[in-house]
């Protein structure tokens, strides 16, 4: 494994700075590549002095040229979090089209092996539930999420036209929703949302009524079915699911983190964003049975580690503010 070369796209992101070490820890050789929109440079702080790594700062919308041979592309660029989705919609479309065209460009090049992190949300509001690999999805391809949904379902179609015309080794991996160190404080979703409001003391924001559910995978279970899913030998062609299958309600999520963080913040309610899904569950009896994977961190366990990581996190941005007065 020494002398494999490993591409990962959105390597300074929260999975693709998690992928970076993790194959460096295997032995790999690895290149990663961000614009930096909204992966930090600090996420590979520990890679810096590793011969190991290289990082390459680069948009993934303009053609990928590689002088060196490469084993396997991981295609993880893209923005991932309603806030930067919605504020970036053209970009996250050309990451999703054009990085995606690119990407697999050069795995057909260096006769690589091509990894595309997907998504849920290619199950839109699911009519299904759980969610299984053999689903459609139900997306409206005109709402304001189409632009990272449709860009997704998009991405995988490519990636399966390459795979068909060109025997390309493909997998196509649906990740579910994710969490743990490493996450923006302001990302948006749910888990650092509520962190952030319940450690400043403020009011915990929940949209509806908080009855929707979710499932939350620790990152370092989803790293770990990710690297299976990227090394084993037998999956070519393969869409996965991966995530967690135990499925939580918002409001027990929010109840969850005040106790955590021992704050008597009350919830306030607001509207549903348009085309929310109400109910988000993987059906993992795939990946379980192809690769042996399931996840392993209880919510408990992992929101903890989750916790502190936001808390020094946030010790650091005061510190910051302290300093600049």
């Amino acid at each position: 494994m020494k002398s494999q070369k490993v591409l990962i796209t959105g390597s300074a992101g929260f999975l693709g700075s998690h992928l970076c070490d993790q194959f460096v820890k295997e032995g790999y050789k690895v290149i990663g590549i961000d614009n930096l929109l909204t992966g930090r440079l600090n996420n590979l702080s520990q890679l810096d002095r590793n011969s190991a790594f290289t990082f390459i700062h680069k948009d993934v919308t303009i053609p990928i040229i590689l002088d060196q041979d490469i084993d396997i592309v991981l295609h993880f660029a893209c923005p991932a979090s309603p806030n930067d989705y919605l504020n970036h919609p053209i970009h996250t479309m050309k990451v999703d089209s054009l990085g995606t065209l690119y990407s697999l460009g050069l795995a057909k090049l260096k006769n690589a092996r091509y990894v595309l992190a997907s998504s849920s949300e290619v199950y839109g509001s699911a009519e299904v539930h759980p969610q299984n690999e053999t689903y459609w999805g139900n997306v409206n391809p005109i709402g304001p999420r189409s632009v990272y949904d449709e860009a997704k379902r998009f991405s995988e179609a490519l990636t399966m036209a390459y795979h068909r015309e060109h025997d390309l080794d493909t997998r196509i991996l649906r990740i579910f929703n994710t969490y743990g160190p490493r996450m923006r404080i302001n990302d948006g979703r749910v888990i650092p949302a509520f962190f952030s409001q319940a450690l400043r003391s403020e009011s915990l924001t929940i949209f509806g009524d908080g009855t929707q559910t979710r499932s939350f995978c620790y990152i370092d279970d989803l790293i770990q079915g990710i690297f299976l899913a990227s090394t084993l030998d037998s999956l070519s062609g393969e869409v996965i699911n991966l995530g967690n299958p135990n499925e939580i309600h918002v409001l027990q999520l929010a109840k969850m983190v005040t106790e955590l963080t021992q704050t008597s913040s009350p919830f306030i309610h607001e509207t549903m964003p348009i085309d929310d899904p109400i109910r988000r569950k993987p059906d993992i009896l795939k990946a379980h049975k192809l690769m042996g994977w399931s996840p392993k961190v209880p919510l408990s366990e992992g929101l903890k580690s989750t916790l502190l990581y936001f808390q020094s996190e946030m010790q650091l941005i005061q510190n910051t503010l302290d300093d600049s007065k």
